[in-house]
């Protein structure tokens, strides 16, 4: 098929000119709404509990259908995409995701509303990995991409930390169901922007694409996300609730990897873990999410229940957190490359260890210069350490496995979002619960439904009303800030554990020729149509330690555009020093 003149532009646009910040600028809105979306309804849950009148069970999958199909599709659709195209499964992701949000913001029943919040699990799990493996395929300068990287984490965390205040700021004025509406609009605006402007690329991958191995990565990473969702909720170990799940999905895992190292054409390269800096990587996003995200549930109950600030004023507390990771993320290229991948990643999570141990100065009583001091830290700490863990692991990936390795880097920020709630929130409710639980002078039944969570005590002190409550709710407080200290003590020997974990990564960031000259695939065309984007072919580096099946291109053989040659490009070592 030709290439029209204009599809041609385009495409030489993409490579190497002003046309791949644009084509950044869609991926980050895409970015924004998914993110936007995993925090926003936190806030509209009392709305939602009192409109739809949800029982305990229905409440909890409403709240977490989203995460979990994500989390659970994220390799399925990420490995998908290079087979077929990352942006076909991308601009398909808009689609679904606008739709699920138009059926979820006018759910007459809990059934509905989890269905549509499943569905628009499915959605993000097409979206998230699509957006950060063409960043890959349009920015082939690592330089360059550590600058798309940077903006691409900064805006993550501007949406999970929006999210808060922009749904307090809807449910205040409008009802539960508009936090979903506001996605409509912008999905409607952003797929023909996206459909026109954002290039195609594919990996190099051939062989069929490995249906089996995708269902059991599914299947596997939903038992163990669920598994440890449950432990999270209070499940005992020996809970069948939850191991049941968590087993079943590790021993898939397991069959998934092993399937994976005897397969021609794998979905996923496991060979990719042998490379310090990927699995380091990989490991470091699970530790620093680990101890986030934990801590993030805990303050934001702290704020509202210990300070008794609303919904839009909690979300606003939070606002230095969100612009901290901003600045660490404009600044995040420029710190790389004075620092290097291992120092900064290390020094990273030292900085917010800091902040998380400046939190244990905070008790009852509000101290909001302390607080925003220690977000601004944090904040900026935690950005510094996923930029550095994000563009070390998608840098040493292979070009033509970008969606796979984005997927992993995925998949390991939700697993370690979900262990960081269950083993934080155990470490919360170990401290919490025996002061309470035995309070003299307060019925044995009251106390033992107080020791669950202090929303609970502050509900029971409140029947009891008198002496009795009185002393539960006085008591309960204090309980809860001595485990939120401890809580916080505990998050910050995490973080120190991945500074040491850091020193694995490579001291320096080098960026080689095949960097800056990758080298197209040599199996297909380059060939775009003039209505649509141009394309990207995700490209082979040479020279890399490990062997990839078809990789390498003989001498002879070049990519053919419009039946003409084109010119040979220099290839070199793309690999980062260690």
């Amino acid at each position: 098929m030709s290439v029209t003149p204009t599809a041609g532009a385009r495409l030489r646009s993409v490579g190497g000119g002003a046309n791949r910040w644009v084509v950044l600028l869609v991926l980050c809105v895409s970015l924004l709404l998914v993110a936007l979306d995993a925090t926003v309804l936190h806030v509209a849950v009392p709305a939602v509990t009192e409109d739809l009148r949800p029982s305990g069970v229905e409440l909890l999958w409403i709240v977490d259908a989203y995460p979990l199909v994500c989390a659970a599709l994220l390799i399925l659709f990420g490995t998908l995409g290079d087979r077929v195209g990352r942006r076909r499964v991308l601009l398909l992701g808009y689609g679904i995701f606008g739709a699920a949000s138009a059926v979820a913001a006018f759910a007459p029943d809990p059934e509905i509303l989890i269905g549509a919040r499943a569905l628009l699990g499915v959605g993000g799990a097409m979206i998230m990995p699509a957006t950060l493996s063409i960043l890959r395929a349009v920015f082939p300068d690592r330089r360059e991409r550590a600058t798309a990287i940077g903006i691409w984490t900064a805006v993550a965390a501007v949406g999970a930390a929006t999210g808060p205040v922009l749904g307090g700021f809807l449910v205040e004025n409008f009802w539960w169901g508009s936090v979903f509406l506001i996605n409509i609009p912008l999905m409607a605006l952003i797929l023909p922007v996206g459909r026109w402007l954002l290039p195609e690329s594919r990996g190099g991958a051939d062989g069929p694409w490995d249906v089996l191995g995708a269902l059991m990565a599914a299947a596997g990473v939903l038992g163990v996300v669920l598994g440890v969702k449950r432990l999270g909720v209070g499940s005992g170990p020996l809970d069948p609730a939850a191991m049941g799940p968590l087993l079943i999905g590790a021993a898939l895992l397991a069959l998934f990897v092993g399937r994976q190292k005897r397969r021609r054409h794998p979905l996923v390269d496991m060979r990719m873990f042998a490379r310090a800096a990927f699995s380091t990587s990989v490991g470091c996003i699970v530790l620093a999410m680990l101890a986030l995200v934990g801590l993030e549930l805990i303050a934001v109950q702290y704020l509202q229940l210990i300070l008794g600030l609303g919904p839009l004023e909690t979300g606003l507390r939070l606002l230095p957190l969100t612009f901290a990771a901003m600045a660490a993320g404009a600044t995040g290229s420029h710190t790389l490359n004075r620092l290097g991948p291992r120092r900064m990643v290390g020094w990273g999570f030292v900085l917010t260890a800091v902040a998380v141990l400046l939190l244990t100065v905070m008790g009852q009583h509000d101290r909001p210069w302390l607080l925003t001091g220690a977000f601004v830290l944090l904040g900026f700490g935690l950005q510094t350490t996923l930029f550095g863990a994000y563009e070390s692991m998608l840098s040493e990936a292979p070009a033509d496995q970008a969606g796979g390795a984005a997927a992993i880097g995925e998949t390991s920020y939700q697993l370690g979002a979900g262990m960081g709630i269950a083993l934080l929130g155990s470490v919360m409710n170990a401290a919490y619960s025996p002061a309470v639980a035995s309070l003299s002078g307060v019925p044995a039944s009251a106390s033992s439904a107080a020791a669950h969570s202090l929303g609970e005590a502050y509900q029971v002190a409140e029947r009891l009303g008198g002496p009795a409550g009185e002393l539960l709710r006085s008591t309960a407080r204090h309980s809860f800030v001595h485990g939120l200290h401890i809580t916080l003590v505990v998050s910050a020997g995490l973080l120190l554990l991945g500074a040491v974990a850091a020193l694995r990564l490579p001291r320096i960031m080098e960026c080689g020729a095949a960097e800056k000259h990758p080298r197209p695939r040599q199996d297909e065309p380059v060939s775009v149509p003039a209505t649509r984007g141009a394309d990207v072919s995700g490209a082979r580096t040479v020279g890399t330690a490990v062997p990839h099946a078809g990789a390498g291109v003989p001498a002879g053989r070049r990519p053919q555009v419009s039946g003409r040659p084109a010119p040979a490009e220099a290839a070199g070592s793309g690999r980062t020093a260690h």
